[in-house]
């Protein structure tokens, strides 16, 4: 029976889908406790069989936010948000097509010519638009999760095809004029990032606890994917004598004035303006690495796996896991091709300096 008494109260026990539901019905008359078992019972197979209220009116903007409230936040959809949330804010998310999208990628390149007007104007990429998109994309995935629309009208949308870009590449010529300019916090910093291509999120969030000093190692303690976290990097000798004379228990590894380093901005552009360089993104020593790994004749699944990059499940990888022995013969590799760059310096002419990659 699914009826039955406790103490003097009458319960219900009644199977949905193989999960057992209890309710207590509040009362000691075996007549009224049929009566309101029978209703719960149809309030159950009401909202086991009951579609999903759709809210297709709902607005962009509220979505959006529903999603800070209840979804899986990432940094990259705050940041992006700033550009498509006052365009789309008060659209409904029944409204959005892919003609709204087409009109939306329009307005990004008009607002940017206009915001470019009394500079030399630099093209806004389609790659970056896309990246808005996908965050739209994302949210309206989610909005059909949640039941606020049949099904994502973005789903299969195309974005414009990307065309690979020049990835700047530092010379070691260069190199050498810019450490001198940097602070002393931040040429560490640098250092570090050509010498281990780490990323700068990387870099600004890896721990003192985490630098293994008699293996000479590095696992890296917050990565931006998956296949990055606790990756093993091994240590060049500027980078052990760096950290050897700077060792602490504990903490972050970089700080200024004891206080986490949030960002690198500023302290990078006022470095490449004294070192009198051209323009380079602190992530550009991150594409640096990898190119000096590929001039010093390490293969593509090591880089990877230095790098932190996923294999893809790729079927003509070589290596699903890179022993250690590989990774630091890539990196004694990297230190003699630094060296012999180094040494040549002195006699080469600009035009011999390592080519972009």
């Amino acid at each position: 029976m699914s009826l039955y008494k406790r103490g003097n109260v009458y319960w219900s026990a009644v199977w949905i889908d193989g999960v057992r539901q209890m309710r207590s019905l509040e009362t000691s008359n075996r007549r009224r406790a049929e009566q309101l078992e029978q209703a719960w019972k149809e309030e159950l197979h009401t909202q086991r069989f009951q579609l999903p209220q759709l809210k297709p009116d709902m607005a962009f903007g509220e979505l959006y936010a529903r999603f800070l409230a209840e979804g899986e936040v990432k940094a990259y959809h705050l940041e992006r948000s700033k550009m498509f949330l006052p365009f789309f804010s008060e659209t409904a998310i029944g409204q959005i097509t892919r003609n709204e999208i087409a009109r939306y990628r329009k307005h990004r390149h008009a607002e940017h010519l206009r915001s470019q007007e009394k500079e030399t104007p630099k093209p806004l990429s389609d790659t970056t638009i896309n990246r808005d998109i996908e965050v739209i994309r994302h949210l309206l995935f989610w909005a059909a999760d949640e039941g606020f629309i049949p099904t994502n009208p973005l789903a299969r949308i195309r974005m414009v095809r990307e065309r690979r870009q020049r990835r700047p590449v530092m010379p070691v010529g260069e190199e050498v004029h810019l450490l001198p300019s940097c602070s002393d916090h931040l040429r560490f910093i640098v250092i570090m990032a050509l010498d281990t291509g780490m990323r700068r999120g990387e870099l600004l969030n890896q721990l003192w606890e985490h630098i293994d000093f008699d293996r000479k190692l590095i696992s890296v303690t917050h990565s931006k994917t998956p296949e990055g976290e606790h990756r093993l990097i091994p240590m060049t000798k500027r980078i052990y004598d760096m950290l050897i004379a700077n060792r602490k228990s504990s903490g972050r590894l970089f700080t200024y004035d004891n206080h986490p380093i949030v960002s690198l901005k500023t302290g990078w552009a006022g470095a490449l303006r004294r070192a009198e360089l051209p323009h380079y993104r602190f992530h550009d020593l991150r594409h640096t690495f990898n190119s000096r790994l590929v001039e010093a004749g390490v293969i593509a699944d090591v880089r990877k796996e230095l790098m932190g990059h996923s294999h893809g499940g790729d079927v003509h990888s070589l290596y699903t896991h890179v022993e250690l022995p590989l990774l630091r013969d890539a990196i004694s590799r990297l230190e003699a091709w630094h060296s012999a760059k180094l040494s040549s310096l002195t006699t080469a002419s600009p035009e011999s300096e390592e080519p972009d990659v």
